[in-house]
C-alpha cells in the first residue's frame, strides 16, 4: 500500500508540475504589424534548406531562383532610432519607417539594391546595400537620403564602434572601417562571408559565416583572434563582458569571453539562429527556421521564453521596453514586450 501511495503521489506531483510551468514549454504570441503588401520579389523562407541552396536569396545574397515561392519584400533587417523602428524590404530596395508609439507604419524610403542590413548610429539610419556595393546615410526624421558611400563587394552587416561605422562585406571576405562623414578608413581581410558585426571589449568582433569562425579586430582593423565558434555563425550580441554568437546550422548559441575569447558555452537554441540581440537583461534570439523568437538567460543559457513570429525572420531590435522582429516571408514585423 505504503508504494501504491507513493506512486499515485509522484503522478500527482508530475501533473502539478505541468501545470505550474505552461511557458517553458508553450510558446507565446506577439503582436503582428502589416508592412504592406508583397510584389517586390519572390523569395523562399523560413527554411534551413533555402539558405543553405543559395547563398542566394533567402537572405538576399543574390537574386536566385527560389525552390518555394512566396511572395514577399523580404522584411529582414531592424534598427531602432529613439523614435521609429525601420525595417530594411530588400525586394523593393527601400526602408520602412514603423512608430514604436502607436505602430503606426509612417514612411517607405527607396534605398540601394537589396538593402540587408540597418544601424542607428550618430544621428542616423545607416542602410548596407548588398548589391550596390554601397552604404546609404537616411535622415530619420525624413527619410531623406543624406548620402550614399561605396564600399566593397556585398556589403551585409553593420556595427558602430563610438566613432566609426564598420561594415562586413559578404561576398569580399573582409570588413570596411568607414567614418561617419563616409571616408573609407581601411578594409581588412577576415573569415569567409562575413554576416554579424559587434563592438565589444573595444573590439569588432566579426561571424564569419562560412568559417565557422569570430574574427576579433582592434579599432585600428588588426586582427587580434580568430576563434571556432558553432556551424554557420550570423549574429553577433554584446552582453557585458561577453559577446554571443548565433550558429545558423548548429541550432545553437556560443558564448565567448570579451576579454579573450575563450569558448564559455555552447547552448541549444531553435532551428536557423540568426539575429541576436540583448535587452539588458536577458538576450533574444531568432530562429528562422522555427519561426521564432527565444529569450535566453545569459547567465545560464537557458530558455526562459518562445515566441512565434512571422515566417522566416532574420533579425531582432529592442527599443527600450519592446523587442522588434521583421519577419521575411511574412511583410511584417512582430513585436511583444521584453520583461
Amino acid at each position: 500500500m505504503t508504494l501504491l501511495k507513493w506512486r499515485v503521489f509522484s503522478v500527482a506531483l508530475l501533473l502539478a508540475m505541468s501545470v505550474m510551468m505552461p511557458s517553458l514549454t508553450k510558446a507565446q504570441s506577439m503582436t503582428e504589424i502589416p508592412l504592406g503588401s508583397g510584389g517586390g520579389g519572390t523569395a523562399s523562407a523560413g527554411t534551413t534548406e533555402g539558405f543553405a541552396n543559395s547563398v542566394t536569396g533567402l537572405d538576399g545574397d543574390a537574386a536566385g531562383t527560389p525552390s518555394a515561392a512566396t511572395n514577399t519584400t523580404g522584411p529582414e533587417a531592424v534598427a531602432f532610432d529613439g523614435t521609429y523602428v525601420w525595417v530594411a524590404t530588400q525586394f523593393n530596395d527601400s526602408i520602412t519607417r514603423v512608430r514604436v508609439s502607436d505602430r503606426v507604419v509612417s514612411g517607405t524610403f527607396v534605398v540601394g539594391k537589396r538593402p540587408v542590413a540597418l544601424l542607428y548610429a550618430a544621428g542616423s539610419i545607416w542602410v548596407a546595400n548588398l548589391l550596390s556595393n554601397t552604404v546609404t546615410k537616411v535622415t530619420p526624421s525624413t527619410g531623406a537620403i543624406a548620402a550614399t558611400y561605396n564600399v566593397a563587394d556585398g556589403p551585409g552587416g553593420l556595427a558602430f564602434d563610438g566613432t566609426n561605422i564598420w561594415v562586413a562585406n559578404r561576398h569580399s571576405n573582409t570588413v570596411t572601417k568607414l567614418s561617419t562623414k563616409g571616408s573609407v578608413l581601411g578594409t581588412f581581410r577576415v573569415g569567409n562571408r562575413p554576416i554579424g558585426l559587434a563592438f565589444a571589449a573595444n573590439s569588432i568582433w566579426v561571424a564569419n559565416n562560412f568559417s565557422n569562425s569570430v574574427t576579433r579586430l582592434s579599432t585600428a582593423g588588426a586582427v587580434l583572434g580568430t576563434y571556432a565558434v558553432g556551424r554557420g555563425p550570423f549574429g553577433v550580441a554584446a552582453e557585458g563582458a561577453n559577446v554571443w554568437v548565433t550558429n545558423y546550422f548548429g541550432k545553437t548559441v556560443t558564448k565567448l569571453r570579451a576579454s579573450d575569447g575563450l569558448n564559455l558555452g555552447t547552448f541549444t537554441v531553435g532551428d536557423g539562429a540568426s539575429g541576436i540581440a540583448f535587452d539588458g537583461t536577458n538576450l533574444w534570439v531568432v530562429n528562422n527556421g522555427d519561426s521564432t523568437v527565444m529569450k535566453v538567460s545569459p547567465s545560464s543559457g537557458s530558455i526562459v521564453a518562445t515566441y512565434v513570429t512571422g515566417k522566416g525572420p532574420f533579425s531582432v531590435a529592442f527599443d527600450g521596453s519592446q523587442i522588434w522582429v521583421p519577419n521575411f516571408g511574412s511583410n511584417s514585423v512582430s513585436t511583444t514586450a521584453a520583461n
